[in-house]
């Protein structure tokens, strides 16, 4: 059996060892956007993307699908990214320093229109207790690419509510940063960040509702060298 089936047929039985397991919380979400100034492909570009994350007892997961239209072409890529804490499954508290807890990390990234690829990445997390942050986790990764070599990727996802006057704002983000896999394909770094307005509480106090803007940076897009991406695009997302 190839290692991508492998690590694929894990990923399954993981996704169904956690589906019969009740979670602690979970949230579902849908983001409308919209940028004017994307590389490699048409400028204008308009994204719906579905999320999921969830807290269970031995585990966390989170999985997005962007689905994009360009022109008359439409794509469709997702991530599925189940971590598994060591600390729950051991009984022990793997806390030091800013580290709350120390995980197992997997993700399975899969596009499929276009150039169809799945990639697995496998390695270790970590729950971080940062001030003024919601949240912290920092993952790393060795990645086995179906398209092109392997590589390494550092990956660092944030979320910092903040207030003004009696407003509520929510900054979150992600940034990648993997190796070079040669002297076609540069090392990349892609910061993606969203700042909202949870304009859902003028509402009802139960609206989940926010609007702002998505800012991407992306160096070297898709390892291209010398590419680089800087759009801002407007943003609406409804939690359910």
């Amino acid at each position: 059996m190839k290692f991508n089936q492998i690590i694929a047929t894990c990923a399954l039985a993981s996704a169904a060892s956690l589906s019969q397991a009740a979670p602690i919380w979970q949230d579902f979400s849908v983001s409308a956007l919209y940028g004017s100034n994307y590389e490699l492909g048409s400028e204008d570009r308009t994204t719906v993307t579905f999320e999921y994350t969830a807290k269970f007892k031995y585990a966390d997961l989170f999985f997005f699908n962007d689905h994009q239209w360009e022109d008359d072409t439409q794509t469709n890529y997702f991530e599925f990214s189940p971590r598994f804490s060591l600390g729950a499954i051991s009984g022990k508290k793997l806390e030091f320093g800013p580290i709350k807890d120390v995980l197992v990390a997997t993700t399975w990234e899969s596009n499929n229109s276009g150039v169809n690829f799945d990639n697995f990445l496998y390695g270790i997390g970590f729950d971080l207790a940062i001030p003024k942050f919601q949240y912290a986790q920092l993952n790393f990764y060795k990645a086995n690419n179906e398209l092109g070599k392997d590589d390494y990727q550092m990956t660092f996802v944030y979320g910092i509510p903040f207030k003004i006057g009696n407003e509520e704002f929510l900054a979150d983000a992600f940034l990648d940063w993997s190796t070079g896999e040669g002297p076609d394909h540069a090392s990349e770094l892609n910061w993606t960040s969203q700042y909202k307005w949870n304009v859902g509480k003028h509402i009802s106090p139960k609206t989940k509702l926010y609007v702002g803007v998505e800012h991407s940076v992306w160096n070297n897009k898709f390892g291209v060298p010398g590419v680089r991406q800087n759009d801002v695009s407007a943003l609406v997302k409804y939690h359910f």
